[in-house]
């Protein structure tokens, strides 16, 4: 038996996403909004994790069949894209009109990684299959993109500049998020290591498998990626 499509679906085809197509008519049925659906879905998500996320749980979790889900939202992809602009709204927006362009930066970064790391789940999604084009992502990506313009860049350095951070704050919130090593695993891969010293020098130097600073290795990392930027900013002038 074919799962229902729910009235929204683009004709077409080419709407594929949730963010392109309109909301389903309401029918005669236990009250559910994108809102509520969002609001579930994520809450099982940080209880549950990514692997527990399916339409049938979901459904269950709301208290309803899955056909009547269905009606309103056409697959789990949707509710993964619904659920990430949801938590984007969480990141806090700088005021633009105060600080340098730098500082502005550090704390849009700084609230982006806190929030993907209240929500481990989402820390370890790239973009997947699709760009994000929910309202929330795409205001704080218009600010980010904003501020780097407001800097001097231009063209294509804008869009390169822009991944370069949002990669930054997405990679190394994705790799906290997911390393499960002991501390008792760590000091024997280091021992490990120790034992080949001469095939890996450096790694034993600085202690590759010990390193857990999280918070300092993000803000050095974005420090010189700033500095790079303005460098670039310098140059071009």
């Amino acid at each position: 038996m074919s799962k229902p499509r729910s009235s929204g679906r683009a004709s077409s085809g080419a709407a594929q996403s949730v963010w392109l197509r309109r909301p389903p008519t309401p029918r005669n049925e236990p009250p559910l909004s994108r809102e509520r659906i969002t609001g579930a879905a994520i809450a099982l998500l940080d209880e549950e994790g990514m692997e527990r996320l399916t339409m049938r749980h979901l459904a269950e979790r709301l208290g309803v069949g899955a056909t009547t889900l269905y009606w309103h939202i056409d697959t789990k992809d949707d509710v993964i894209d619904l659920a990430i602009d949801a938590i984007f709204a969480e990141a806090p927006l700088p005021d633009g009109d105060t600080g340098s362009w730098q500082e502005n930066v550090v704390a849009l970064l700084s609230g982006c990684r806190a929030m993907l790391l209240r929500h481990p789940w989402s820390a370890a999604l790239p973009l997947r299959r699709r760009p994000s084009i929910g309202p929330n992502f795409l205001t704080w990506l218009e600010f980010l993109q904003a501020t780097l313009a407001r800097a001097g860049l231009e063209g294509r350095q804008v869009q390169a500049a822009c991944w370069v951070l949002y990669n930054h704050v997405q990679g190394s919130t994705a790799s906290q998020s997911s390393l499960r090593w002991s501390g008792a695993e760590r000091t024997a891969a280091q021992e490990q290591l120790r034992m080949r010293q001469e095939q890996y020098p450096t790694l034993v130097e600085y202690e590759y498998v010990l390193d857990d600073a999280w918070d300092e290795n993000f803000e050095l990392g974005l420090k010189y990626v700033l500095d790079g930027l303005q460098a670039q900013i310098a140059a071009s002038r």
